[in-house]
């Protein structure tokens, strides 16, 4: 077997993307190229978003029966966690603007035939780990403070969430954890689906230059997470209406703010599988989750 076969390719990689530093400019030019995009493919974009809020709504209505109505909150705020995979289709339709390529809907779902598939997919579960992590931390802060009864109902909660000592306690606790969260998928997220989406890299590299990336510019980035918090927080009121334009708006703006951060020019494309690929063992894995391993055909 070739390397690229055995699926150790990604792995092997001794040139690594070349990180830069970013200016405020950087990051409101990344939002207003990212807004340019949704302008130009709206009716992609909310193609791509409108589950987002379906299923906002649809979790909240599940945890507004009471048994779970503590953690409508978490389950609200923690969606951002997942936000930087559910966003990959629209990275690649900014990614083939950028090009001058095709830019139809359809062309969202070609990341599931790109080479780094099992690697974006691989990140995806770790960010929907952290994610179920989160609501089982914030359910264990709201036992600590309330034991294991749940709300009588909506008014109930409210008023011991917010007129108790308890509650305050509850909401600054939650709100401190829950920031280290964000800062956790921030870091290891910022640019790693671009990158793999971009070029033939696997997880280690994509997580290595997305950390590599908050180092060179902590303040940068860190104003990058207020600003997509604040959007967010915003799209979400009332009952997540305005996702359908912040989550897409964002997800173009992290495209071409990876693409301002990020030279990754020395390293292979990771271009959609247009040929045959090459065959799989089941030795390989879990190797091939941090490898792209393909085949051209002979043409």
């Amino acid at each position: 077997m070739t390397e690229g076969q055995t699926g150790f390719a990604a792995s092997t990689i001794k040139v690594l993307p070349v990180v830069h530093r970013i200016s405020l400019s950087d990051l409101f030019d990344s939002l207003h190229f990212g807004f340019d995009d949704f302008e130009a493919m709206p009716s992609h974009a909310i193609f791509l978003c409108v589950i987002y809020p379906l299923i906002g709504i649809f979790l909240i209505s599940i945890a507004s029966g009471n048994s779970m109505l503590q953690l409508a909150f978490p389950i609200a705020a923690g969606f951002a966690l997942v936000g930087p995979f559910a966003a990959v289709g629209l990275y690649e339709l900014s990614r083939r603007r950028e090009s001058g390529l095709d830019i139809s809907p359809l062309r969202a779902f070609d990341p599931l035939r790109s080479p780094s598939f099992g690697a974006i997919a691989a990140l995806g579960l770790l960010l929907m780990a952290i994610f179920f992590l989160w609501l089982a931390v914030a359910q264990a802060v709201y036992v600590a403070n309330f034991g294991y009864a749940s709300p009588s109902s909506i008014p109930q909660f409210i008023d011991d969430v917010f007129a108790t000592p308890k509650g305050w306690r509850m909401m600054i606790v939650g709100t401190s954890i829950g920031f280290l969260f964000a800062v956790v998928v921030l870091t290891i997220s910022v640019v790693s689906f671009p990158l793999l989406l971009d070029r033939a890299v696997g997880v280690p590299v994509a997580l290595a230059t997305s950390i590599r990336v908050v180092a060179s510019n902590p303040w940068a980035i860190a104003l990058w997470g207020l600003i997509v918090a604040t959007l967010l927080v915003i799209g979400s009121i009332p009952f997540f209406l305005g996702l359908p334009v912040v989550m897409p708006v964002l997800g173009h703006a992290t495209w071409h703010l990876y693409r301002k951060a990020v030279d990754a020019s020395a390293l292979p494309r990771a271009e959609p599988r247009a040929f045959e690929t090459a065959h799989r063992f089941a030795a390989d894995f879990p190797a091939a989750l941090f490898s792209t391993p393909y085949r051209k055909s002979n043409r």
